[in-house]
């Protein structure tokens, strides 16, 4: 008997679970964070790419299955940027994230008691931070060289200033204080590198849709309350990796075990930041919705006019909020 084809009505253009609860979104984040995709090879990721364009094209491939189809849906998403179609640079892929963060987290919060060491790991925080931005750019929305270096400057000079005026502040207080400096760091320069990175989009808003998708108009309302929720998804993300383990690492530094073993200090710090990462960078990053909706009546005055004029009865509008 001939194995059935796959049909072509599964919409691969959507994620696999409901993106209007939490489960689901949780369910599709850790799938694109998996930091196992960083693994695959140039031939797996071509042979993905391959079996998605050709179901797009409604080409059938031999014996696929609905799984097959979404895990190859996955590794394509995993590796090809969404607007351009082109492979993205490793490290700035989002299944790097868990790797990356958990290698320069884990060295920023074991080496914080000198200057140039915090001032070095924020900088390679910063560095790392501007190639996942400039990797992941909306195509709809370029950023420029320019943009990009301002961004740059503006996030590792707030970091670092952070940090050290932190440290500074931190030095007669228990030790265990200053170990919270490099969380306090990199959410200051969430704070400046998120909106830097996107300010083509406070200034000009982002693409606003009705439910089906339909464009209407742009906004910058909408584009404010976007980057407010990547901020707090990427805050939300640093959390458990920079406040979890100085709690272990304090305790364990008194212990025998590891004076006698110093060497292990560094190793234990990322492993222990890696565990937390696995959990928390695909969490935060379901904490809302992909497509965000707002009021009608939260935005600007002339959108509400320009949007009414489309389509009358509407009350809520839909965007895409970016990561």
């Amino acid at each position: 008997m001939m194995p059935q084809e796959l049909p072509f009505s599964i919409n691969i253009q959507e994620p696999r679970w409901d993106q209007s609860t939490f489960e689901g979104r949780a369910k599709h984040f850790f799938m694109v964070t998996d930091p196992r995709n960083v693994l695959l090879s140039a031939g797996t990721l071509d042979e993905a790419k391959k079996i998605v364009q050709n179901y797009r094209s409604r080409i059938p491939t031999p014996g696929l299955t609905e799984d097959q189809l979404w895990r190859a849906k996955y590794i394509y998403d995993s590796a090809f940027h969404p607007d351009t179609g082109e492979k993205m640079m490793l490290i700035g892929r989002m299944s790097a994230q868990v790797p990356m963060n958990m290698t320069i987290t884990g060295c920023m919060l074991t080496f914080y008691r000198t200057t140039p060491a915090v001032v070095f790991w924020q900088w390679v925080n910063q560095s790392f931070n501007a190639i996942v931005n400039y990797t992941n750019r909306s195509g709809d929305a370029p950023i420029t060289p320019s943009q990009l270096g301002t961004a740059y400057v503006s996030a590792t000079t707030g970091a670092v200033i952070t940090a050290l005026g932190l440290k500074s502040l931190t030095k007669h207080l228990p030790s265990l204080v200053g170990r919270f400096v490099p969380f306090a760091a990199v959410a200051a320069a969430n704070c400046i590198n998120i909106p830097l990175m996107r300010q083509r989009e406070l200034k000009f808003g982002i693409p606003i849709t009705d439910e089906n998708g339909k464009r209407l108009a742009e906004s910058t309302k909408a584009a404010q309350q976007a980057i407010i929720q990547v901020v707090i998804s990427r805050i939300g993300m640093a959390v458990p990796a920079m406040a979890i383990p100085p709690l272990i690492m304090n305790y364990l530094e008194k212990r025998a075990f590891l004076k006698r073993r110093p060497f292990l200090n560094a190793p234990l710090q990322v492993g222990l930041v890696g565990l937390c990462l696995v959990f928390a960078t695909p969490l935060c990053c379901a904490l809302f919705p992909q497509k965000s909706s707002m009021q009608l009546s939260r935005l600007e005055p002339e959108v509400q006019a320009l949007v009414r004029a489309k389509s009358g009865d509407i009350d809520l509008v839909y965007f895409n909020k970016g990561l």
